[in-house]
């Protein structure tokens, strides 16, 4: 695997414990926290994120369900939960070359590996943007964007200042 792409994998791990620890640390019902106009809480969004299905896709070794938390104990399973698919992800991107074919709604989908594994950081990026504009929307500064950017991982793993 080239050194960005092992990079960006390594990024989404970190990024994404960040915002599972962000979480952890609040009352337990702002995991029912939402956008206007939007049904979506922040549990459900973190859940979401954490779905292993773009894991299983690439690495056809299960896809393990989830559930939406609801405590800050289920918070931090689910964040261990999140790591292993972040590791297995990661271990997909060696072989980035070639298609996956699966089943949905009776009809076969054929996804090239490479947009999967683009995919699946784009994913997690949005819903961690979606989950820091929902505290915001509340007036919370729980999860800073700034804070888990790429600079803020040069740094963490020492490349930066």
């Amino acid at each position: 695997m080239d050194v960005v792409t092992d990079r960006l994998f390594r990024h989404l791990t970190w990024a994404n414990s960040y915002v599972f620890d962000a979480i952890a640390n609040q009352p337990d019902e702002y995991l029912k926290l939402t956008a206007p106009n939007d049904s979506w809480t922040v549990a459900e969004i973190l859940e979401h994120l954490t779905a292993s299905r773009y894991a299983d896709l690439l690495d056809q070794a299960g896809d393990i369900p989830t559930q939406v938390p609801s405590n800050k104990s289920e918070v931090l399973t689910l964040k261990q939960l999140s790591a292993t698919f972040d590791a297995r992800l990661r271990e997909s991107a060696k072989h980035p070359i070639g298609f996956v074919e699966f089943q949905r709604d009776d009809r076969t989908i054929r996804r090239n590996r490479e947009t999967i594994l683009t995919q699946a950081i784009h994913h997690a990026t949005e819903h961690r943007a979606q989950i820091a504009g929902i505290f915001a929307n509340h007036n919370l500064k729980i999860i800073d964007l700034d804070e888990i950017d790429l600079w803020g991982f040069a740094n963490y793993e020492g490349l930066g200042d």
